[in-house]
């Protein structure tokens, strides 16, 4: 791309344009922009409206547009996504635009709240907090009878890994420190990285099968489609904790929630089917499963990295140097569709 600063579209949610936390981002990217559009588009037809005047555009991954929509917009030479589809990968890869991508930008928050919901499940902290609200609590009188053999440590426990993407990674070394017996799912991780992080890789089935604690964290794309069934959602160990901070579509969410009303099966989900989750869903009302309302990502240390991601690599783009976040026709099996 030519160091010439290029016409720059910026087309988020309105409130990412007056956000305070944001600003100084928007100050950086407006200075490598000859001229700026800011627009919040959710249609196909609203974006086109916008879309052929821009050199470089800086968007969500909606909406969506194809090498159709494209033929309209022969300067385009950069698209960086928060989000991106394999619609989006194969339009720019076609047309020669250069495309990054910034979803790595949720990895540490989810990390983090993967390992929160890890050690709540198992120290029942939430159930705790609920209890002591509304005074039903439990005290222990008679030591260490009165303990709950369900409050458990992490340290030393089996766990596994679904994905082991950004997400994966990260969550393995916040885990280190617990010297956790560690099995990972991923089928295309590279054997190097399994060793890095001393983990062994194994099936779906046997890493649930040996880990007390089974964390989800999988990209979102068609090939990871119920990666858990029903045979492996019959194989959770009895009391075992299963943290979904990927999407719910990972899962059988049906037979899944029969499996937890049996009250065998300790659930901390924070993604669902349907959401907002449903008022009157059966989810609410049980006891072994914790809910939180899809927050794992969604902080503004994530969206400033994400910002700062798209801007770091805008700003290659127009020195000639390497990008850190581009997009590759290797990396599609890992998009959604659209």
């Amino acid at each position: 791309m030519s160091t010439q600063k290029p016409r720059l579209l910026i087309n988020l949610p309105p409130t990412f344009f007056t956000h305070p936390q944001l600003r100084s981002h928007f100050e950086r990217i407006e200075k490598l922009a000859s001229e700026i559009r800011k627009t919040s588009h959710n249609t196909t037809a609203e974006i086109m409206a916008d879309l052929p005047w821009a050199e470089a555009v800086i968007m969500w991954a909606w909406p969506g547009f194809g090498v159709d929509e494209l033929e309209s917009c022969p300067g385009l030479k950069f698209l960086g996504q928060i989000n991106t589809t394999q619609k989006h990968v194969n339009a720019c890869l076609a047309k020669g635009i250069a495309i990054s991508e910034a979803r790595h930008c949720w990895s540490p928050a989810v990390a983090e709240m993967a390992l929160t919901l890890m050690l709540s499940g198992l120290r029942k902290t939430s159930a705790f907090h609920l209890q002591m609200k509304s005074g039903t609590e439990r005290w222990i009188n008679d030591f260490p009878k009165d303990i709950d053999p369900l409050e458990r440590q992490l340290t030393g426990r089996p766990v596994g890994i679904i994905g082991f993407g950004g997400i994966g990674q990260r969550l393995a070394q916040l885990l280190q420190p617990f010297n956790v017996t560690l099995r990972i799912y991923d089928p295309f991780l590279p054997d190097i990285i399994t060793g890095q992080y001393n983990a062994q890789q194994v099936s779906i089935m046997e890493l649930i099968k040996e880990s007390d604690v089974v964390v989800l964290c999988a990209a979102n794309n068609e090939g990871a489609r119920r990666l858990v069934g029903a045979d492996e959602i019959r194989a959770f160990r009895p009391n075992a904790v299963l943290v979904n901070v990927g999407r719910s579509m990972l899962v059988d969410m049906e037979t899944l929630q029969k499996r937890v009303e049996k009250g065998d099966l300790i659930v901390m989900l924070d993604v669902f089917d349907q959401e907002p989750l449903e008022i009157d869903h059966p989810l609410r009302k049980l006891n072994n499963a914790y809910l939180t309302p899809h927050r794992a990502g969604g902080i503004m240390e994530s969206v400033e990295r994400a910002y700062i991601m798209l801007t770091d690599d805008l700003e290659a783009l127009l020195n000639d140097t390497a990008r850190k976040y581009s997009v590759t026709e290797k990396m599609l099996p890992s998009f959604p569709e659209e």
